[in-house]
């Protein structure tokens, strides 16, 4: 193709036979289409025919007329016997029978008896326990509650004797001004009732050990290994009275030290010395076998 020539479609191969084909497909049913036609146009040829048996057959007999059906007699009433009454025989225990039920009755009622026994015993058990804790509270708190009063009373006792020793050492300094007062005013005049001793010599000290020993209540316990002391330093007023306790050692006895100290109390007021004044200070050393 040029520019000169215009455009041509190329013709498809095989255009001829497709037309021949398609002409002799159309030849075959047109003459099937006629072939059928006049075949059923054609009317169909019938024949009769008549069929004899030679041998002859006798009639088939009449039907019989129907029988009367006779009526049944009635059945005679059954009479029917009253069943026997039955005798029912006691049974037969026997006797190792009667022993054996005997024996595990009474074997059913012992484990009974038991059961309730135990039972009994462990709701007696859980009481017994439940009172014996309600008891040891109620100990516990009396012995909190000892212990807290002895507690208070220590406290008590110790402020009291606190307040003793100001008082006494403001009495003694008081003493002691009007005396140098009285020494330097009037060149002293020795009064005994205006004066106090110094330390207590040994006699004095045993001679108030045994006052004070008479005072001491303690019950001495059994197996106490040894005999430990207690030593007191114990001040007195000029009246005799005690002004202050300090212990110097204990015996390793609380009760026992305790013991000592409220006999010393007890034992007041203390008596005067040879010279006719009491005195001041004196050490007092107790033992708990001594008593």
């Amino acid at each position: 193709m040029t520019a000169s020539t215009p455009y041509i479609v190329p013709k498809e191969p095989g255009g001829g036979r497709a037309l021949t084909l398609a002409a002799l497909v159309h030849a075959a049913l047109f003459v099937f289409l006629w072939i059928g036609i006049a075949w059923q146009s054609q009317t169909p040829v019938t024949i009769e025919a008549e069929v004899w048996d030679p041998v002859p057959r006798e009639a088939a007999p009449l039907p019989e007329p129907p029988r009367v059906k006779e009526p049944e007699p009635e059945p005679k009433p059954v009479v029917k016997e009253a069943p026997k009454p039955k005798v029912e025989e006691p049974p037969v225990v026997k006797p190792d029978i009667a022993l054996e039920k005997e024996k595990k009755r009474k074997e059913e009622e012992k484990k009974k008896r038991l059961e309730e026994e135990r039972v009994a015993k462990e709701k007696k058990r859980l009481e017994e326990e439940k009172l014996a804790k309600l008891k040891e509270e109620e100990s516990k708190k009396r012995l909190e509650k000892e212990k807290a009063d002895k507690a208070k009373k220590e406290a008590d006792d110790k402020k009291r004797r606190e307040e003793a020793d100001q008082k006494l050492m403001a009495k003694m300094r008081e003493d002691e001004m009007k005396r140098m007062t009285g020494a330097v005013g009037t060149g002293g005049t020795g009064e005994a009732p205006k004066s106090q001793g110094g330390r207590a010599d040994g006699d004095y000290v045993q001679r108030i050990a045994a006052k004070i020993r008479s005072n001491i209540n303690y019950i001495v316990p059994e197996g106490l290994q040894g005999n430990p002391p207690v030593e007191y330093e114990v001040r007195l007023l000029p009246d005799g009275s005690v002004a202050g306790i300090r212990k110097l050692k204990s015996s390793g006895i609380p009760g026992f030290d305790e013991a000592v100290s409220r006999a010393i109390e007890r034992s007041q007021p203390y008596p005067r010395d040879k010279s006719g004044n009491v005195p001041s200070t004196f050490i007092g050393i107790h033992r708990p076998k001594d008593q």
